[in-house]
């Protein structure tokens, strides 16, 4: 029933795409194969392939599944100075789809942390496929009532799957750690490519590229009504060939059809005027973000706070609201406009928020050497290739493990928490995975009974 319940949804996704009339035939070609078919099928030995992979797939994953290799970098959700304002100008909210007013809880300490992560790199002993691990520290996650926020995060994670959007393969814990096993991407984040490798700032046939395929992930994270809620450079990242994906999906929620939430959510210096307002919205603060980065990647600052300027957050939200962004010679007349369409304060007059969505976006005149279908099915090389021999990030040597939490313990009480979290593998980039390292061809295949 499981096959024949994959089938039937893929069909369906597909005449929902197409129309009505369409749904009818799919309808009656679902009705054809659940019969006879299905039942040929059952008998053959694919079936028997099929119920051993999905038996596979169902192994306990623990920490011995991987080899794990050295630090790549070190995080903090929610890290709090003494006004509430994240150290690195990010509010983390800690459930979604409420006011953010009812989603603070108790007041944060002095630069305390909500939950701290590190990120390792990680080997599939069966396969050799590498990832990136993403470990919480379990007892920080329970200080500071942190639960929904990582299930959300994770959820969301294993929801989307996109070219585009770095994708959870695997969710499991050890006993002061729960840990998402992710898509590795070797090349870096934006931010450091943007400060660190000569002038600040790239050429605008690079940043143009990057922006096109932001805005294809943007696209299907919405097309699953997702906010992400926080593009910043330091979220973007480079895999080894130079494509970027979308990472760090703690403050992403969904958003319920026809509906729309508040939260005075993201990082300071690139959030919205409505969120900075704490009014409702569904979408708009991503095309805002689009736009935040798109000038960053040229000018090589933030539009509303130069790079290591020292002025206070309070200020940054005034510039958001009142203040328009200067453009210099960087700037083609192009690349002028969909920044300033993008950084339109009314957010109903917004780019990509007037109806038209992503497709309104991508039809800009700056796009016009990209061929999105081509991107979409990764098929155009990269302007920038990062060198396999670089390490694309300040020096992590002196990361350490988790530090110690006092006055915390873990019970029986956190097991259903845990048990929700760590649900071993996510299908699909399990079978991509199993696919392309250790598929055999079908002569060797023995079918054995399950």
């Amino acid at each position: 029933m499981e096959l024949e319940n994959i089938v039937a949804n893929s069909l369906l996704l597909k005449a929902r795409q197409e129309g009505e009339t369409e749904a009818i035939e799919v309808g009656v070609a679902h009705n054809y194969l659940r019969g006879e078919p299905f039942e040929e099928y059952q008998e053959s030995s694919y079936f028997s392939q099929f119920l051993q992979w999905k038996w596979l797939e169902r192994q306990p994953v623990t920490k011995n599944t991987f080899r794990h290799y050295r630090v790549l970098g070190k995080g903090g959700f929610g890290e709090q100075s003494p006004v509430g304002c994240a150290v690195d100008g990010s509010w983390k909210k800690q459930q979604p789809n409420v006011d953010d007013t009812e989603a603070r809880g108790p007041e944060p300490e002095a630069h305390d942390t909500i939950f701290s992560t590190f990120v390792c790199a990680c080997q599939v002993r069966a396969t050799g496929k590498m990832y990136a691990c993403k470990k919480l520290q379990k007892k920080r996650i329970k200080k500071r009532k942190g639960e929904a926020m990582a299930l959300n995060e994770k959820r969301i994670l294993e929801k989307v799957q996109s070219r585009f959007v770095v994708s959870l393969a695997y969710a499991y814990e050890t006993k002061d750690a729960l840990c998402l096993v992710l898509t590795i991407m070797n090349g870096g984040d934006l931010k450091f490519h943007i400060y660190n490798l000569g002038n600040p700032g790239f050429d605008e046939q690079r940043a143009v590229f990057y922006a096109a395929e932001l805005c294809c992930g943007l696209e299907d994270l919405q097309r699953e009504r997702i906010v992400y809620r926080d593009l910043k450079p330091e979220n973007i990242l480079l895999d080894d060939r130079g494509h970027i994906r979308i990472s760090d999906l703690g403050l992403a929620t969904e958003i319920p059809e026809g509906q729309r939430v508040r939260g005075r959510v993201g990082t300071v210096g690139y959030m919205a005027p409505e969120v900075v307002n704490n009014e409702k919205y569904t979408f708009s603060p991503d095309w805002w973000g689009l736009g935040c980065l798109i000038y960053e990647m040229i000018q090589g600052h933030s539009p509303f706070k130069k790079y290591k300027e020292k002025v206070k957050w309070e200020e940054v939200d005034q510039r958001i609201k009142n203040d328009t962004e200067e453009y210099s010679e960087k700037f083609s007349e192009d690349a002028k406009s969909i920044c300033r369409m993008l950084l339109t304060k009314n957010p109903s007059k917004r780019l990509g928020c007037r109806g038209e969505g992503a497709a309104g976006v991508k039809q800009h005149p700056v796009f016009k050497d990209i061929n999105f279908r081509r991107l979409e099915a990764n098929m155009l090389e990269p302007p920038f290739c990062p060198d396999p021999h670089a390490v694309y990030c300040k020096d992590v040597l002196d990361i350490e493990q988790f530090s110690v939490v006092k006055g915390i313990y873990l019970d029986t009480a956190d097991e259903d928490f845990y048990a929700r979290f760590a649900t071993g593998c996510v299908s699909i980039p399990w079978q991509n995975e199993g696919c392309l390292t250790m598929v055999p061809s079908e002569k060797e295949v023995e079918p054995k009974q399950c």
